[in-house]
């Protein structure tokens, strides 16, 4: 054996490798080639550190050697960045190391040479290309876990907007799967190591906090300690009691985001016991809860429900002296589970070889692969899979007793399709605790939630589910129904967007030039026909809106119409040259005896800043400034000439009318209060419509009668100080 360039340097191989040939279960030899291998490759190499590369690839391994992880794996991890970054290629790996460690270490292997333009599509075709490696080896993400976390434990090197950008996607991407996985010791070390980048003041506080603490907080637990010992280890003998601390992650989630007093967090102190059985766990139980205070409703029985990451454990929270801390209570093999999650009934490393089928605990892989195909763009992809990957998870009892776990925020028609997606197609209503609720309900941990279906022939999703439901899953679900059962009636509403679209931003076509143009688009957007695209536009695959710059910029270069002159523009209004007057109360440039309409997207206010827009046929309608509509740079929008300069006549009161939306906390008499306030105020209410929204709030629609910009926000200062509204927002089409 060389050590070659080892002797510059301790790369810490050899020290764990001393235990890897101590074990039978590892191929000693096939995991010495690998590090020959690695060493080889990366010798040219360094990390920003200034250190030899080999010695991140080696700490990935170690990393998985302590994880328990089998022989494949830490072959994968030692190999996982060569064929990404050195001359070694896939199929010299598969001749060498075999299958598994070939499709172990592409599926750790980034993207590359394929043309992506932005870096959110080069981030979710690489979360993609992950998601499915691992829907066919979940090795693959332990390996890409464990080499997140060293490159956060050495992150310090990077620039700061790299500490950050890696810090937000570990947050968001990699701490969750941990969590998933039950990698308990991944995930807090993830997201602590996260924060400290995202925001090291609050870290900062943070560990200073404990630090204060930290003398008084190890006599504390260390005196709870002894006193459960004395209790418990006469009866049962190989038990152990353990300490902790909350995590700093832990801690941040709830003091920063909840808004609660560090002295209000009642688990910073956690004491854990491992008993024999499960039977013991109960027994145990009763001890602590004779010999402590519990704080009522913070008991949770995992054992009995556990959670979809397969953790199981008592938990209580006691009072000791009037300090709360908390008490978990496991089996060992319960134990193993919860610190090393899926690691710890992985079958590759007992020697068994082959395929195992996954088992129910993995399949969330295959929804979160499901919902994220199902997205029409990378931003959406990586928006989906962050919301199905939330830790903020919500416990749902099916009324058989049977527990679903959903993002915190679910719907009712979340937890519909997340039972069978026949279970949702064919949903009418919901209860949840025996009580009919609105479809857009909110569910909440605890809750039985029963779902109400038809038979009925014809019977299906809304399209208006697509704006209420959380999950991927259930989005993806409710799109495949209306691409498979509602082809024809999705062909017909996708070409009417289709040419609603092209109305609405003046794309116009000699003859037959509208079905060759629609072609190719289609043909741009990948389909095989144009019936496809009409398809995917009806039934929500794709948003024409997002394609419509690129649309229109392909119009104006080969496809617009060229006009001889402006004159039938003009005709349609007479063209004066004196002082204008007043229509409506609008002053238009060189325009006079015009039919004067208010733009429905904007509803524009006497005393804001308008513009008027020639419409063939329809006289001059008046948007504001900063309607969605109105082109940011005129002069070169596809017709300029079409633009008229306007604005309000001050001398004449004209009456407008007006939409908000008043959000409040949904308590006894709030509508109340608003229209009372309405009327105290003399203001009109043409209509008005209220209704309960999510996490006990609601929502005042009314279209009102105002004079002018002034009044209007006159009334959104007297609307604000009405107790409980919290958000008023001006509508717009």
């Amino acid at each position: 054996m060389d050590n070659g360039t080892t002797e510059k340097y301790n790369d810490h191989f050899y020290e764990f490798f001393e235990q890897i040939k101590a074990n039978p279960q590892y191929d000693s030899a096939k995991i010495e080639k690998a590090y020959l291998l690695a060493r080889d490759a990366h010798k040219n190499q360094f990390r920003r550190s200034g250190e030899p590369y080999i010695m991140h690839p080696v700490a990935v391994a170690k990393i998985l050697f302590e994880l328990g992880m089998d022989n494949e794996s830490i072959i994968g991890a030692l190999l996982h960045d060569v064929v990404e970054d050195t001359e070694y290629n896939l199929d010299y790996i598969r001749k060498e190391f075999g299958d598994d460690v070939a499709l172990l270490v592409d599926g750790v292997t980034k993207l590359g040479q394929i043309p992506l333009s932005t870096r959110e599509e080069v981030q979710a075709e690489n979360i993609r290309k992950m998601f499915i490696a691992m829907n066919q080896d979940v090795r693959v993400i332990i390996i890409k876990l464990a080499d997140r976390l060293h490159n956060m434990r050495t992150l310090e090197h990077m620039p700061p907007y790299k500490q950050r950008e890696k810090s937000l996607e570990t947050l968001e991407i990699y701490a969750p799967i941990a969590h998933r996985l039950g990698i308990r010791a991944f995930k807090e070390e993830l997201e602590d190591l996260a924060i400290r980048y995202l925001d090291p003041i609050a870290y900062k506080e943070i560990e200073n906090n404990l630090s204060m603490k930290k003398e008084e907080g190890e006599k504390f637990l260390e005196d709870i300690k002894s006193q459960i010992n004395a209790k418990i280890t006469p009866i049962m003998a190989h038990s152990q009691i353990t300490s902790r601390v909350k995590s700093v992650h832990g801690i941040f989630r709830k003091v920063y985001i909840k808004g609660k007093n560090f002295e209000e967090i009642y688990d910073i102190y956690a004491v854990r016991i491992i008993v024999d059985t499960l039977i013991d766990c109960y027994n145990a139980l009763g001890i602590v809860h004779d010999m402590f205070t519990p704080l009522p409703g913070r008991f949770k029985d995992y054992i009995s429900t556990p959670k979809p990451n397969m953790y199981q454990s008592l938990h209580t929270t006691l009072l000791y002296h009037g300090v709360p801390f908390e008490v978990q209570i496991r089996t060992w093999d319960m134990h193993k589970t919860a610190e090393f999650g899926i690691a710890a009934h992985w079958k590759y490393k007992l020697g068994t070889g082959g395929k195992d089928n996954f088992d129910s605990s993995l399949q969330w892989i295959h929804q979160v692969l499901e919902s994220g195909e199902s997205a029409d763009n990378p931003e959406e992809m990586v928006s989906s899979i962050k919301g199905d990957l939330s830790i903020d998870e919500i416990f749902v009892f099916t009324p058989k007793g049977e527990v679903k776990s959903l993002p915190k925020g679910s719907t009712v028609i979340d937890f519909a399709y997340a039972i069978h997606s026949a279970v949702g197609n064919r949903m009418v209503g919901a209860k949840l605790d025996g009580r009919i609720v609105p479809l857009d309900t909110v569910i909440k941990t605890g809750q039985i939630c029963e779902i109400i279906t038809s038979n009925a022939q014809g019977k299906g999703p809304s399209r208006d589910w697509l704006k209420i439901v959380r999950t991927g899953e259930a989005r993806a679900k409710i799109r495949a129904w209306f691409k498979k059962e509602r082809r024809d009636e999705n062909i017909i509403e996708g070409k009417n967007q289709l040419e609603h679209e092209f109305k609405r931003n003046y794309l116009r076509f000699d003859g037959d030039k509208l079905s060759e143009f629609v072609k190719k688009i289609a043909e741009r957007q990948r389909f095989s026909n144009v019936e496809d695209f009409y398809a995917a536009i009806g039934y929500g695959g794709v948003q024409i809106s997002r394609l419509m710059p690129g649309i229109k910029d392909e119009y104006n270069r080969n496809w617009k119409i060229k006009e001889e002159t402006a004159a039938p523009v003009v005709n349609k209004v007479e063209q004066v040259n004196r002082e204008p007057k007043s229509s409506g109360g609008v002053v238009v440039e060189g325009i006079d005896n015009c039919l004067i309409n208010m733009a429905r997207c904007c509803n524009p206010l006497p005393g804001e800043n308008i513009i008027g827009f020639i419409t063939r046929g329809h006289g001059l309608t008046i948007h504001r400034r900063d309607c969605k509509n109105v082109p940011v740079d005129i002069a070169s929008s596809p017709e300029p000439e079409r633009w008229i300069n306007a604005h309000w006549d001050n001398s004449i009161k004209v009456e407008a009318r007006s939409t908000l939306n008043v959000y409040a906390i949904d308590r006894d008499g709030v509508v109340l209060d608003i229209t009372t306030t309405m009327a105290g105020a003399h203001v009109k209410i043409h209509s008005i419509n209220a209704r309960p929204i999510n996490d006990g709030n609601c929502l005042t629609t009314m279209t009102i009668s105002v004079n002018g910009k002034e009044h209007l926000e006159s009334i959104i200062k007297m609307l604000n100080k009405i107790d409980g509204v919290y958000l008023i927002e001006r509508t717009e089409l």
